[in-house]
């Protein structure tokens, strides 16, 4: 086995939406999927989620590890990893399209990148939840050219860059992809495809809040004060 590319999985109470996202792993073209290392980082999940990936141990190269945070279960994850690149996904997230990881790791390879990222659309909704990831993908495709706007739904990038960057930086739950990935060279990353989730975030926040914290973030691109100003939360709270 000489895999390039680890996948991270930050997972809390996930059982209504991880199974979906590892069977859309499996199903993927990428040439030898099953054998490509995955790590469920686990916040100590009460429902199904660790007996729902379990059962994907037979077909995927799987293996739940100790997580907490989102932020500590991309760390953890990351610190685990023996390859050239790790792909963080989010448990919620569906790769509909079978060619995108493999396309991810070509694109990264090809164009000697340092990141690359997904616009998010989501899988079911109303038309203002569809309208407003679309203001989203919007913000990311206009920050790409000066302060590149990775977010954590799907984002892979290179383990050493990842670490000069200092990784997530744990006082941070909020846009704390984008505070990572802003420092990336706007030549050395790209935005690759969709990945699909669904509308919880808009169920919890709302709509209007969804899109003012995006264009807040883009806008405070060079205010690295601002990141820190926010209380920190647990993303799943």
């Amino acid at each position: 086995m000489n895999e390039i590319v680890t996948i991270v999985i930050p997972a809390k109470n996930e059982e209504h939406y991880i199974g979906k996202l590892l069977e859309s792993i499996r199903d993927q073209d990428y040439q030898n999927i099953k054998d490509v290392p995955i790590f469920v980082a686990d916040a100590e999940s009460t429902d199904k989620t660790c007996a729902i990936v379990r059962k994907f141990q037979n077909v995927l190269n799987i293996e739940i590890i100790p997580g907490g945070s989102v932020v500590v279960g991309r760390n953890n994850g990351a610190e685990k990893a023996n390859t050239k690149y790790v792909l963080f996904i989010d448990a919620d997230v569906e790769l509909r399209d079978r060619t995108i990881i493999r396309r991810t790791v070509e694109k990264m390879e090809k164009k000697k990148l340092h990141c690359v990222g997904a616009y998010i659309k989501c899988s079911n909704g109303t038309t203002p939840d569809h309208f407003t990831y679309f203001l989203n993908n919007l913000v990311q495709f206009f920050a790409r050219f000066s302060s590149p706007f990775a977010v954590g739904a799907f984002m892979c990038i290179r383990k050493d860059i990842f670490e000069t960057l200092g990784k997530f930086n744990i006082q941070i739950h909020f846009a704390e992809d984008y505070f990572l990935s802003k420092d990336i060279s706007p030549r050395k990353f790209r935005i690759i495809g969709s990945v699909f989730t669904d509308n919880r975030r808009f169920k919890k926040i709302g709509h209007w809040n969804m899109v003012k914290k995006f264009v807040r973030v883009a806008l405070n691109a060079k205010n690295q004060s601002y990141f820190f100003k926010h209380k920190v939360e647990d993303y799943w709270d």
